[in-house]
């Protein structure tokens, strides 16, 4: 298990982002005074996110206007990575810096950030967050051991929701170059327009299943149940471990009462677990990908229709 960064002590890390923005020539300087706030007023604008989401939604809004950057590695879940001081300094210099509210990535909470270049792109419906189940303290990835917020935070599983933080990416966008808004606002049009007919695929399918039970491997569908009003309910099963003793047990119980013949994951479970979930308990396997971070050959629409496609062929 890999060490988590040591963000209980932000102190001795804004020192080390101090020191790195105190020497190093010319592009250290530049990436100084982007700190402080200032910003580029030629060349293309320089855009930080905290997932690839909204790095998708930047990139499909600005076109050729922006350079989108999400310095996260590959392996890591963005929820729960946390960048090194340099990245930070990276973060710092970029022109636009796009949060997903509802808690996170808080490694954004502990690190001094310029104000005027933050968006929270889920500003606007903050009323409309979802409370997470209760806390589980657990494993996942090379993140190590994390708790889930006390606010479900995969907003975007919600395409109308998903559009509004699309909608703040353009207008964040707009404000700063006030001359390019029609590109802006058509290009986030098409996107609009993508997103509403992914909407429209998902409530068909949710309109077939009614109330059928369905599971959850992990509690990051909260907001696809609650668009669709799916009959979902969430245990912690990691696709990368076979569950013990205790969490089939505990699953048993789930299905006296939630008699659920699918259960979703995040990513293909290891053969074991998905063999014993059918044999033993009757429940199918199916991948249903949040997109979190950057995938290797695909973007965020061609993944989000595989997951349709897979809920379509139950």
């Amino acid at each position: 298990m890999k060490p988590r960064c040591p963000w209980g002590a932000p102190a001795p890390l804004l020192t080390i982002v101090s020191l790195l923005a105190g020497c190093g020539g010319s592009d250290q300087a530049d990436r100084t005074g982007a700190a402080r706030g200032e910003r580029r007023e030629t060349g293309p604008i320089v855009i930080y996110a905290v997932n690839y989401p909204l790095a998708y939604f930047a990139e499909r809004i600005g076109g050729d206007e922006a350079v989108v950057q999400l310095p996260i590695p590959p392996d890591s879940d963005p929820a729960y990575w946390s960048p090194d001081a340099e990245t930070v300094a990276d973060y710092q210099s970029a022109d636009l810096i796009l949060l997903n509210g509802a808690g996170y990535a808080g490694w954004t909470s502990k690190v001094s950030l310029p104000t005027s270049k933050l968006v929270n792109t889920s500003s606007s419906f903050e009323d409309m967050y979802i409370l997470a189940e209760e806390a589980v303290l657990h494993t996942h990835g090379p993140a190590g051991e994390h708790e889930h917020t006390d606010v479900a935070f995969t907003t975007w599983l919600d395409p109308m929701l998903a559009i509004e933080q699309a909608r703040a990416i353009r207008d964040a966008l707009s404000a700063l170059r006030p001359a390019e808004q029609e590109g802006f606002d058509a290009r986030f049009g098409a996107l609009e327009s993508d997103l509403a007919a992914l909407d429209s695929r998902l409530e068909a399918v949710a309109g077939r299943w009614g109330e059928r039970p369905v599971l959850g491997s992990h509690p990051v569908y909260q907001y696809l149940a609650r668009r669709y009003d799916l009959n979902l309910r969430s245990v912690h099963f990691e696709p990368d471990v076979v569950p013990g003793p205790g969490a089939w047990r505990e699953l048993a119980g789930l299905l006296a009462e939630h008699p659920a013949d699918v259960m979703l994951w995040e990513s293909a479970p290891l053969t074991e677990a998905e063999v014993r979930l059918w044999e033993t308990l009757g429940v199918g396997s199916v991948v249903f990908d949040p997109c979190g971070n950057r995938p290797q050959l695909a973007d965020f629409l061609s993944v989000m229709s595989d997951n349709v496609e897979a809920l379509e062929a139950l």
